[in-house]
């Protein structure tokens, strides 16, 4: 970053140079809890499948900043009201949706704090900046929780077609190298529209959104819901999962003090209400680091288990992962855990840490969540399904949903 007070500028693989307009929005980026994200993965393990997915949390929060930006420089030539207060908000808004992400993004969403969403915690971190900044996010976060009165700013923030999702599959795409899922961002930004404050897109850009639907499809089953992802985010669950066993029962296990705390306190609702910002803390200090340094150290852990689990993640010897459209026979299952137990000498207790079951969906369009409005030249304004006539996207809306069965090689 230059050292230009007016404007700060840095330099984005996907975008080039992107500006920082706001002196409230740099000192934001400057906090720790912030700076944080650099130690955030934004697809977790996934690059032990896609070798170049190492961007991080805070690369992603940037962009679709960016983006923001640019949706609100083309709303107001359209003649939409956004006031200087409402665009600093929701840039805010946009730049903090994901500061309450853990170590490894999703992989460990409920695995850290199991009674907390990523999207709870980043309203957290919200609220202890804006008592920092006595008060100067009170906007952003009314627009965060869709509780102000111009309803199309928390659908930039938080939509089927938001700033968001527009960053994160073009940057997910460029580190992957998956093409499939390069959208035209910059064009779809280019037909926004604000009509009765509802976000619409204008009828030339159909056939943008109806790409965009598919690449997000494409790359949920290519990237984000790889058998091999499962199989590793599994693997690292597990692990975190028999080390909270063993510290809660009172093994003392190395980790740094922040991940010991989130090892051995059982984080309960009543615990948040009145431990928050112990809680928030300790989380601010957490990244895959400490995970992963952990982990490291738990190879040798005189505890089997661990050790077995830890030493298999480290050498990327992963789960055996198998994905079909149908539920596993049991019998085939009960099987597989007999041969398990057998080969490592485990327990009916113990087996769940070799063999997990379970099922996943993608469902790239919702009906019930702030729909894709197309405004045709007519004026009339349809949802994206019925102005589509290239594609039949109503399957988009259905889950399609898959079972996996992981297992140790």
């Amino acid at each position: 970053m230059t050292n230009n007070v007016k404007t700060k500028i840095l330099n984005d693989p996907i975008y080039g140079f992107i500006k920082i307009p706001h002196g409230l929005l740099f000192d934001i980026i400057s906090l720790a809890c912030f700076q944080r994200l650099r130690r955030i993965r934004q697809l977790g393990l996934t690059n032990l499948v896609y070798p170049g997915a190492n961007h991080n949390r805070l690369q992603h929060a940037l962009g679709a900043m960016h983006l923001m930006q640019e949706a609100i420089d083309v709303l107001t030539l359209k003649g939409v009201k956004i006031t200087n207060e409402e665009a600093e908000a929701v840039l805010i808004a946009i730049l903090l949706h994901d500061i309450g992400h853990g170590p490894f993004s999703h992989s460990l969403e409920y695995n850290i704090i199991d009674s907390l969403t990523h999207e709870e915690l980043s309203l957290m971190f919200m609220e202890k900046i804006n008592r920092k900044f006595n008060g100067r996010l009170t906007l952003a976060i009314q627009i965060f929780k869709n509780t102000y009165k111009k309803k199309f700013l928390h659908q930039l923030v938080s939509g089927q077609l938001d700033t968001d999702r527009l960053d994160y599959l073009n940057r997910d795409s460029f580190f992957t190298g998956v093409t499939e899922g390069v959208i035209g961002s910059e064009r779809i930004i280019k037909m926004f529209d604000v009509v009765n404050d509802e976000l619409v897109v204008e009828e030339k850009g159909i056939y943008s959104v109806e790409k965009f639907l598919i690449a997000r499809r494409l790359m949920y089953w290519q990237v984000y819901l790889h058998k091999t992802v499962i199989s590793a985010e599994r693997l690292l669950i597990n692990i975190m999962k028999r080390a909270k066993e063993l510290s809660v029962s009172g093994n003392t296990l190395f980790a740094p003090p922040h991940l010991q705390f989130f090892l051995q306190t059982n984080i309960t609702k009543k615990y948040i209400s009145e431990n928050t910002e112990t809680i928030l803390q300790n989380f601010s200090l957490l990244d895959d680091d400490d995970i992963m340094s952990s982990i490291k150290v738990w190879m040798n852990s005189n505890d089997k288990i661990l050790a077995t689990l830890s030493n298999m993640l480290v050498n990327r010897n992963l789960y055996r992962a198998v994905l079909q459209k149908y539920d596993f026979n049991k019998s085939d299952i009960i099987d597989i855990k007999t041969d398990i137990k057998k080969k490592y000498n485990l327990s009916d207790n113990e087996i769940s840490y070799f063999v997990s079951e379970g099922s996943i969906w993608n469902k790239t369009y919702s009906y019930d969540n702030e729909n894709i409005r197309i405004l045709l030249k007519s004026k009339e304004i349809i949802d994206i399904t019925k102005a589509s006539d290239m594609l039949n996207l109503s399957f988009l809306s259905k889950k399609d949903r898959k079972y996996y069965l992981c297992y140790p090689k």
